[in-house]
């Protein structure tokens, strides 16, 4: 098997003479010709399904799903696995849409679900007879907790319990979930895997059959095609992928470092410092500590905004994984419609900053940050 650097630039392998792959856009085939006849009406172009199979091989599955969005990967994978009366695990530290999505649609499916902090002891005192599924992140989203997979992955096995991680954060090129027994792992690929904030996308890979049947069927039924121009500029990103995660991984180090010892910033929350509380697990299971970064100041409001306003080289914007660092106030954009309360339980304060390390000289990025905390 290549090393993943190759595995980037050399997928799948070459279709015909030319080194690119080509866009094909047709959505009407011969059926006789087909392997799969799951793929008519929902992954209706070869490039749909080739992206799909891209993403299985970088995350080490068998089998992959390409969708158009990330939250459309995430619903189609849960609802693949769950029915009315079912109960469902969720991680405390979740992206604000996967939040929404318990909370919003569950009670509508008489689907019940509870809350968890990731530890065996959390996990075991909310089980129920009817848990069928577990679904969180690593590193979370904004606090970057780890969770240890392969101590989850046996817990869930004993249980008859499934697991769904959303891998966004790390990327392939950090860690593979499905390496430590966990059965789907998904990304939005809006992020790293597009890596340049001008493409939506997301995937799902599994190495069971019955699963990724599951979720093929599930995903026939909510849509979420994608255009072969997309999997095809999805694709040629991923060519970049682990050059671009590797130079994220090193600045974002040297950051979280020079922030850890700025007298302006309370906390930072990176697992590559030995003060993170998860630091051995993450260097037990990843392979770099990944291009995010969150930090607490002293200040917030307009001293907040001061701060934001300052930056010349970093951009306060909604999204992470690009080539640009971006920076964003979480309980302003990603968790914003978590109640105050909410916001409160799960440590996201006014005060706290994500940042998504770009690919610029590290030495730039701290330069500005160094600069636009001096004027608060």
């Amino acid at each position: 098997m290549n090393h993943i650097k190759t595995t980037c630039v050399h997928p799948i392998g070459k279709e015909g003479a030319s080194v690119t792959t080509s866009i094909e856009p047709g959505t009407a085939n011969d059926y006789r010709n087909l392997k799969e006849l799951n793929y008519p009406g929902f992954l209706s172009t070869h490039n749909q399904h080739r992206l799909g199979e891209i993403i299985a091989r970088l995350e080490g599955a068998k089998y992959g799903v390409a969708f158009n969005s990330g939250m459309t990967a995430i619903s189609c994978s849960i609802f693949s696995l769950i029915k009315t009366g079912d109960h469902v695990l969720l991680s405390s530290e979740l992206y604000g849409g996967t939040f929404k999505l318990a909370t919003k649609e569950f009670i509508k499916r008489g689907i019940s679900y509870s809350f968890v902090d990731n530890t065996l002891d959390s996990l075991d005192k909310h089980k129920r007879e009817n848990t069928v599924l577990y679904f969180f992140e690593t590193p979370s989203n904004p606090l970057l907790s780890i969770t240890d997979l392969s101590q989850i992955s046996n817990w869930a096995k004993t249980h008859r319990i499934k697991t769904v991680v959303d891998n966004t954060f790390a990327t392939p090129v950090n860690q593979n979930p499905l390496f430590w027994g966990i059965d789907i792992v998904l990304h939005s690929g809006t992020k790293y895997l597009g890596g340049h904030n001008d493409l939506m996308f997301g995937v799902a890979a599994t190495s069971d059959p019955v699963l990724y049947q599951a979720l093929l069927n599930t995903a026939k039924i909510y849509g979420g095609a994608l255009s072969p121009e997309i999997c095809y500029l999805a694709e040629r990103s991923i060519k970049t992928l682990y050059l671009r995660v590797q130079q994220q991984n090193r600045s974002a180090a040297k950051i979280a470092a020079f922030l850890n010892e700025h007298t302006k910033v309370k906390k930072v929350y990176y697992p590559g410092l030995q003060t993170h509380p998860d630091h051995q697990i993450a260097q037990k299971q990843m392979n770099g500590f990944g291009g995010m970064v969150s930090f607490e100041i002293f200040s917030e409001g307009k001293h907040m905004n001061r701060f934001l306003d300052h930056l010349k080289i970093i951009s306060p914007a909604i999204s992470l994984g690009g080539v640009e660092s971006l920076i964003s106030v979480p309980a302003v954009t990603s968790h914003k419609d978590l109640s105050s309360e909410e916001q409160k339980s799960k440590g996201i304060t006014a005060a706290l900053i994500r940042l998504s390390v770009g690919i610029e000289d590290s030495d730039d990025l701290i330069e500005d940050l160094s600069f636009a905390l001096s004027k608060m």
